[in-house]
């Protein structure tokens, strides 16, 4: 049987190892005391006829004469080791002989023990010094990890979906709740206080990819890989909340995240909750994923970004396309819509971002924007003049909308970024890392935290959005994941802006 054979051949091995080892050992003494032992009129072949081996003589000798520099530098280095020893041992017995005679009562000799004391003195104080810069980038890794703690606490973790979650999104009205748009073709909502899950949305036949909230009124936008996007109304109650737990308690009781199986649901889960399987609107005119939607200033209207390389514009009211924008060479990534403006920035593979201009009716300008090597995986506006683009390139850029030639900061990174976020008040920004990582940056590309991970907390996958809230006087950060799971964080901001 093959497991047979996998474990015979696996034995087989094993016997040889121990005569490979001491093969190998025989030769390294052999050549050591070569020097010695081997006449002159010895050539390399002849001193390894009788091993077996398959290489050329040529090459042979080759691997004998660098084996042989090798060693004369270990010799050198060796020689050196004991004289440097030598003169330790020197130095020693004679400061501890100037230490007995100075103690043996002669005040002559009391300079003598005063260099003394210096030089070991000295001697100690370069050794602290190079144990401290030899430690320096240990302890400094220690205590950026303990002041992103201090900065980023950990608010609560949204856990339901049952495939990855690939955007999140918080109400600009009341009820405040989440929303997570997930692989598993649903869209759920998100009590952000308790963390229960308030509504299902299953009205689409695939991924769902990006969801935004309606500025005025309780709807939602769905982009899905079934080519469509939906827009529909929700409902729900908030439950009462509970007393914030201790964030400061040690958390061993609680139950590990990355212990979680791929199946598990909490009790809450998505089967307990009313669940929408209709849309108010459905958006048909794509030939392609739906890669995402947003609402423009007012509601009135929407853009949907897709794999067909198009964006479309619709009036919500009457499902109708209004306008086709096309120009990216290949599919998009992104699309999102200016807080106050009718602007559109879309993004795409093609490794650029295109800034769409609605407000003269008459005349629908576009401007291309070829700042980055790869493929850019969102751009996003902030609430002054100002957009922020990031890519697979591992790069931020931050530019003016004034002055768009060129950018004004740029943020690299050690990973490639994926949905960025800027916050409304502070201008933060928020950036979602393949590696897992969430970083933190002001708009003059100046980093101000990482948020904490580890096997208790953080995401154990990709993270793919994230979204800020800052509503009742507190600043909250939203994260999701292909992990399955959301998490929400609370942002010290005060104390990462005196960090700064």
């Amino acid at each position: 049987m093959p497991v047979e054979g996998g474990s015979s051949s696996g034995s087989a091995s094993a016997a040889r190892h121990p005569k490979q080892k001491r093969k190998a050992h025989s030769l390294s003494i052999r050549r050591t005391n070569s020097t010695e032992e081997r006449p002159l009129g010895i050539q390399r072949g002849d001193m390894l006829e009788g091993q077996d081996s398959k290489l050329p003589l040529s090459i042979r000798n080759n691997l004998l004469d660098l084996f042989g520099q090798i060693e004369r530098e270990f010799e050198n280095l060796y020689i050196e080791n004991l004289e440097l020893r030598r003169e330790i041992d020197s130095l020693n017995e004679r400061l501890t002989g100037d230490g007995q005679t100075i103690e043996g009562g002669d005040p002559t000799k009391g300079a003598l023990k005063t260099k003394a004391s210096h030089s070991t003195s000295q001697l100690s104080q370069k050794l602290k010094t190079t144990y401290k810069a030899s430690t320096s980038k240990i302890v400094s890794s220690f205590k950026a990890t303990a002041g992103s703690r201090a900065l980023c606490q950990l608010l609560k973790e949204y856990v339901g979906h049952r495939d990855g979650i690939w955007d999140l999104s918080i109400t600009r009205t009341p009820p405040v709740v989440l929303g997570t748009a997930s692989a598993d073709h649903s869209a759920l909502l998100w009590s952000i206080e308790t963390g229960k899950c308030l509504l299902r949305y299953a009205g689409h036949a695939g991924s769902v990819n990006s969801i935004k909230f309606h500025p005025t009124e309780q709807m939602a936008l769905t982009a899905s890989g079934d080519q469509t996007a939906h827009i529909w109304r929700y409902m729900v109650q908030l439950p009462v909340p509970q007393p914030p737990p201790d964030v400061s308690a040690p958390c061993d009781d609680d139950q590990d995240s990355s212990d979680r199986e791929e199946g598990e649901v909490d009790g809450e889960g998505p089967c307990e909750v009313p669940t929408v399987r209709l849309a108010t609107a459905t958006l048909k005119s794509h030939q392609g994923v739906v890669i995402a939607a947003d609402w423009l200033v007012g509601g009135r209207q929407v853009v949907t970004a897709s794999w067909d390389r198009a964006a479309n514009l619709y009036e919500v009211e009457t499902s109708e396309l209004v306008h086709t924008l096309t120009g990216h060479d290949q599919e998009l990534t992104h699309c999102c819509t200016h807080p106050s403006q009718r602007l559109v920035v879309t993004s795409s593979r093609d490794t650029t971002f295109r800034l769409w201009d609605f407000r003269d009716p008459s005349i629908h300008s576009v401007n291309v924007f070829q700042g980055h090597t790869d493929t850019v995986t969102s751009a996003v506006f902030t609430v002054g003049d100002n957009v922020v683009s990031g890519s697979d390139d591992r790069t931020v850029k931050v530019w003016d909308l004034k002055n768009m030639r060129s950018p004004i900061a740029t943020i690299r990174t050690d990973s490639a970024v994926n949905r960025i976020s800027v916050s409304a008040n502070q201008r933060i920004i928020a950036l979602p890392h393949d590696n897992r990582q969430v970083r933190l940056f002001d708009m003059s590309g100046v980093r101000l935290a990482r948020l904490p991970r580890s096997n208790r907390m953080g995401h154990r996958r990709m993270v793919c959005c994230t979204a800020w809230n800052e509503e009742n006087q507190s600043c909250n950060l939203f994260t999701c994941g292909f992990d399955r799971q959301a998490i929400g964080w609370n942002i010290n901001i005060p104390a990462l802006l005196q960090e700064k």
